[in-house]
């Protein structure tokens, strides 16, 4: 029995204010953290694509939310992948010490959504996925691991049009 491909893909945007500037020797340990990680998430199962900067190895030098807010943001094939790497791996030790480095969110800072399967989402697209969180609260357009919802053209997504659990 052979799988058929992927017709939707999950993207994620997160974005995190500093509580430095990048340069500040307080966030060197992040810093030198980030190529670890990335590479871990490039060899995660689930992985598809994440966001860099022209030339460079990561998206730190990108500032579209403002110059002390830094922006992460990938593709993956599905929830379950994006939460494998997250919270049951090593990326786990990075989260649990993310308020050395930033600052905490009052409104939302991750968003997730579908994206057809081989789109490259870009930062204006995810901005306004986040905005959209923020000013409407969870939708298919726009959610979270705690409110997600199926892909359109996911089994679950003909069943049910609510939030998935």
């Amino acid at each position: 029995m052979t799988s058929s491909p992927a017709v939707a893909h999950l993207a994620q945007l997160n974005v995190a204010t500093l509580s430095h500037p990048l340069d500040d020797p307080r966030i060197a340990p992040f810093v030198d953290l980030l190529a670890p990680v990335n590479a871990a998430a490039e060899d995660a199962p689930g992985f598809v694509w994440r966001l860099v900067g022209d030339g460079a190895a990561d998206a730190t030098g990108l500032r579209p939310a403002g110059e002390d807010v830094i922006v992460n943001m990938s593709v993956w094939e599905s929830p379950e992948a994006l939460w494998d790497f997250t919270y049951r791996s090593g990326h786990l030790d990075v989260v649990r010490r993310r308020r050395e480095w930033f600052e905490r969110h009052v409104e939302a800072h991750l968003v997730l959504w579908w994206v057809p399967a081989g789109h490259r989402p870009g930062l204006d697209e995810a901005l306004e996925r986040l905005a959209e969180l923020r000013a409407n609260g969870p939708s298919p357009r726009a959610f979270t691991f705690a409110s997600s919802y199926p892909s359109e053209g996911s089994p679950l997504h003909l069943q049910d049009a609510g939030p998935c659990r």
